[in-house]
Formats: structure tokens, sequence, C-alpha cells
């Protein structure tokens, strides 16, 4: 995660939708659905949340971001061109942003924000709930703001950033108070971690081909095109 972290409340989410449990994390329930996870993963299956264990869940769904497995192999990919990516409304990007993604992604993100909205109230009832504040960003100006920020490779920015791609989104999942809806500040990761809005993506995005970047609550991508 390019972080030292302590703990694993920020991911309680994440981890229950991967071992399959809506118990809470001090449950019989939520150890006894981590063994048979830990099993299948030929580890010993004593149901503890280990620092080895909590490694190894969070690279398996890391990997399913196929901007990571070519990251693995040493690829950046090209992005895409220009005439190649569809623009988003503006009521669709967070304070009116324009937003670009490539077609099939914007397409998908669409019927996962209105079937979030249509399935819980909580998160229709805030019409900044899973806006889009970052879609495609070209290579160009991502290595120029890396480099005023002198942020290169760094846990805010990266020099590939998967944002290059036009599959990646940061979407409005809520934010702490005093934070931005970006920030990466501990205190704000575990507000967002329990708003309405990340819970519903944490359960349901699957089901629209959208895949979580575990450190940051707001960033998904969708896998239906390749990178």
């Amino acid at each position: 995660m390019g972080r030292a972290e302590t703990g694993w409340e920020i991911y309680t989410p994440l981890i229950g939708h991967e071992i399959g449990s809506s118990c809470g994390p001090d449950s019989p329930g939520f150890a006894a659905a981590l063994a048979a996870w830990e099993k299948g993963q030929d580890l010993p299956a004593d149901g503890i949340m280990s620092a080895a264990v909590f490694g190894r869940i969070k690279g398996v769904v890391q990997m399913r971001r196929p901007f990571v497995r070519l990251s693995a192999q040493r690829i950046c990919p090209n992005p895409p061109a220009t005439a190649a990516l569809a623009p988003a409304a503006a009521t669709e990007g967070y304070a009116g942003k324009a937003i670009q993604l490539r077609p099939g992604a914007l397409a998908a993100w669409r019927r996962m924000a209105a079937a979030a909205r249509a399935e819980d109230a909580a998160v229709a009832a805030d019409p900044r709930s899973l806006t889009i504040f970052s879609g495609f960003r070209s290579p160009a100006d991502d290595d120029a703001r890396c480099a005023r920020e002198h942020n290169c490779n760094g846990v805010v920015r990266a020099t590939c950033s998967a944002h290059r791609t036009g599959l990646a989104v940061d979407l409005y999942v809520g934010q702490a108070p005093g934070f931005g809806p970006d920030s990466s500040a501990a205190a704000n990761r575990l507000f967002m971690s329990r708003t309405p809005a990340y819970r519903w993506l944490v359960a349901n995005a699957d089901r629209f081909g959208f895949v979580p970047y575990p450190f940051e609550p707001w960033h998904w991508e969708w896998t239906g095109e390749a990178p």
C-alpha cells in the first residue's frame, strides 16, 4: 500500500466481503469465515487476522486489478486516444467537474450508480454520492503534477497511474469533517469505510465489473476492457 499502517479496521468491509462474512470482526462467525478462507489459501486455518493473513487478503484483492497485474510485469499501459474517450455529463462529475472515461467504463459506472441509488436510500439521499471526481488523467498532466508536488511514485501520486487507462474512477463516498474527498489520512479513510456509499460498493461493485484499490476507498477500476 505504500504506507505503514496500524490495525485493519479501515479494511473491515472489504475483508468481510472477501471471506463471505457479514458478522462483526470480533465475532465467532467472522473468525469461522476467516478460517475457511485461510484453508482455501493453504494457510493455517486458525481464524486469526495476523499481519501475514492481512497481507495475503490485500494482495488477493489487489491482483484483481488488471492494471496491477501489468505493473507486476513492469508494463505501463499506453493511454487511449482522446477520440476514444467519452465525456460524462456535468451532473455526473463531482461539483460539476469535467470527466472523461472510456465509453464502456462510463456506461458501467452509470448502471452502477443508478443501482446504488435505487437500492439504498442512504446513498440516494446525498446527490454527491458516487459522482466522479477523477476519471481519465493524461500522463503528461500527471507527470507535471507529481513533479510540482514533489510526490512521484509516492503514496499520493504515481508516475504510472491507473487513471491513464480511462478505466479508473475516483468516486465520492463521503468525507470526514475537515478532510477532502480524496484525503488519504487514516481518519478520513476510516470514516469513508463506514459510509453507506462505500459499503454498497464493497458489496455490489463487482456486479458491474468494478474492483477496488483497497488503500483508497474512493478508487475503483472497471475490468470490462484491457488497460
